[in-house]
C-alpha cells in the first residue's frame, strides 16, 4: 500500500505541476542559500589557512595583526608604512631565526600583483601541509630582469618563456606609470598552489630598486630614460625598505618571545604577528557576519518550508471531492493521511535535492573565477555530510509540516465533497 500510496502522491502533485513546480523551487532555492554561506564559510577557511604554512612570524609595519596578514599574504590591500632595510638585517641576524624571506609590494602588471623577494622565497615559502613552490617550467630568476610568474597569469594572459613583460607604477592601470624603460622576461612559471602566488609575478629585489631609479619623487622624471641599463647594473641596487619579512625559527617553541623582543623593539617600530593567530582573529571579526548569515539562510528554508504547507492547505478546498471520492471507494483514514504526509515529504525531498544539486553546480562554475580573482581556493565544497543532514533535516521538517492539512482533510466528513452546494 505504501507504494501505491506514493504514486497517488506523485500523479497528485503531477495534476498541480505549476503549484507543485513554484513550491519545490522556493525549497531548492533556501537549500542551495543554506548550504552556499556553510561551504563558502567553511571553504574560504580551509582556503586561507592553506595559504601559508612553515611560517613562524610576519614582520611589519604596525598596522593591524589582519592587515599586515591580508596584504602580506594575501595581496589584499596595502601596506600604510615599510620597514627599514636596517632592520631587516638587525632581524635576520638574530641567533633564534633560521632564515628569513624580505618581500617589497606596491607595482602590478595588467592587475595582477608584483612581488620583490629573494631566491630563500622559492626554498623557504610554504603553503598547504608544507608543500614547497615548484616550478613546471623555466627556472628561478637569475638576471637583473627576470621574472618568474605564477599558474594563473600565465594561464590568464598567455605567457611562455621568454615573454616580455613591463611592469606598472603602483596598481593603476598603466599607461603614463608604466616602467617600460626597464623590461622584463618571463624565466619561469609556476606550478599551481590554489593561493594567491598563483596570481603573483615575482621579481629580485634588486629589481624592485632598479625600475624605480629616476622615481624618487613618486612619477618618471624625464632624465629617468638617459640611465642605461648598463649604467643602472653599475649601481649599488640594495633596497632602502621592505613591506614585510617572513620568518622562520631555529625552535618553534621560542615564537612568543622572539616575538615580543621584536615588538618591543626600540630602534623601530616593529609588528611581528604569528599567522595562525591573525587568521583566529579574522574569523572572530566575522564571526558575527557568518551567524547572521546562516541565521538568515536557516529562515529562508523556513519560508521555503511553509510554502509547502501553504500549497497543500490552498488546495484542499479543492480536492475536497477528490478526498470523498477516495474513501467512498474504500481508502481508509491512514490512507487519506499518509496522503497528504506523503505529498509534502516529496516536495521536501525533491526540493532539497535539487538545492544541493544546485549549489554543486553554482560551485564548479564560481570556484575558478573566485581562485582566478582573489587567489583563495575554496576546498572541500564538494558534495558531503552536511548536504545529507541537510536534505534529510528539510525532508522530516516538509513530513512534520504535512501533519497539519492531513488532519485537516481527516476531519471533513466523506459526504463534504460529494454534496454540491449552492
Amino acid at each position: 500500500m505504501g507504494v501505491s500510496i506514493l504514486g497517488l502522491a506523485w500523479r497528485s502533485l503531477m495534476n498541480r505541476k505549476v503549484s507543485a513546480f513554484l513550491t519545490v523551487i522556493a525549497i531548492a532555492l533556501s537549500v542551495a542559500l543554506f548550504l552556499g554561506v556553510e561551504k563558502a564559510r567553511n571553504a574560504a577557511k580551509s582556503g586561507f589557512n592553506n595559504t601559508i604554512s612553515g611560517t613562524e612570524l610576519i614582520v611589519g609595519a604596525p598596522s593591524g595583526q589582519i592587515n599586515l596578514l591580508l596584504y602580506s599574504v594575501f595581496r589584499l590591500g596595502n601596506a600604510t608604512a615599510e620597514i627599514s632595510w636596517g632592520a631587516y638585517q638587525d632581524l635576520d641576524a638574530r641567533d633564534d631565526v633560521a632564515w628569513t624571506v624580505p618581500i617589497s609590494l606596491g607595482d602590478s602588471h595588467r592587475g595582477y600583483r608584483v612581488l620583490g623577494t629573494n631566491l630563500g622565497y622559492f626554498d623557504h615559502y610554504k603553503y598547504g601541509e608544507r608543500q614547497p613552490l615548484v616550478l613546471a617550467e623555466g627556472d628561478k630568476f637569475d638576471d637583473l630582469f627576470d621574472a618568474v610568474i605564477g599558474a594563473e597569469v600565465a594561464k590568464q594572459l598567455g605567457y611562455e618563456l621568454g615573454t616580455p613583460l613591463v611592469l606598472t607604477h603602483g596598481l593603476g592601470a598603466g599607461g603614463l606609470s608604466d616602467h617600460d624603460n626597464r623590461p622584463f622576461r618571463v624565466v619561469g612559471i609556476l606550478r599551481p598552489t590554489g593561493t594567491p602566488v598563483d596570481q603573483t609575478i615575482h621579481v629580485s629585489l634588486e629589481a624592485i630598486t632598479a625600475i624605480h631609479v629616476g622615481w624618487e619623487s613618486g612619477a618618471r622624471n624625464p632624465l629617468a630614460d638617459s640611465i642605461t641599463e648598463e649604467m643602472i647594473r653599475g649601481f649599488d641596487l640594495t633596497p632602502r625598505t621592505v613591506t614585510a619579512v617572513f620568518v622562520g625559527l631555529e625552535n618553534r617553541a621560542t615564537v612568543l618571545r622572539t616575538r615580543r623582543d621584536i615588538n618591543t623593539n626600540m630602534s623601530e617600530p616593529l609588528l611581528a604577528i604569528i599567522p595562525g593567530q591573525a587568521l583566529t582573529e579574522l574569523w572572530q571579526v566575522m564571526g558575527t557576519a557568518e551567524r547572521v548569515l546562516l541565521a538568515v539562510s536557516a529562515f529562508v528554508i523556513a519560508v521555503g518550508l511553509v510554502s509547502i504547507l501553504t500549497s497543500i492547505l490552498t488546495s484542499l478546498n479543492e480536492r475536497r471531492r477528490e478526498m470523498s471520492i477516495l474513501r467512498a471507494t474504500g481508502a481508509r483514514p491512514g490512507h487519506i493521511f499518509t496522503l497528504l504526509i506523503a505529498e509534502a515529504t516529496v516536495l521536501g525531498l525533491v526540493g532539497a535535492i535539487l538545492g544541493a544539486v544546485l549549489i554543486q553546480v553554482i560551485f564548479m562554475i564560481a570556484a575558478p573565477i573566485l581562485s582566478a580573482q582573489y587567489g583563495v581556493a575554496l576546498m572541500g565544497t564538494g558534495p558531503g555530510l552536511v548536504d545529507l543532514y541537510t536534505i534529510g533535516a528539510v525532508t522530516f521538517a516538509a513530513l512534520f509540516l504535512g501533519i497539519w492539512p492531513a488532519i485537516t482533510a481527516l476531519r471533513r466528513s466523506l459526504s463534504d465533497g460529494l454534496t454540491v452546494k449552492l
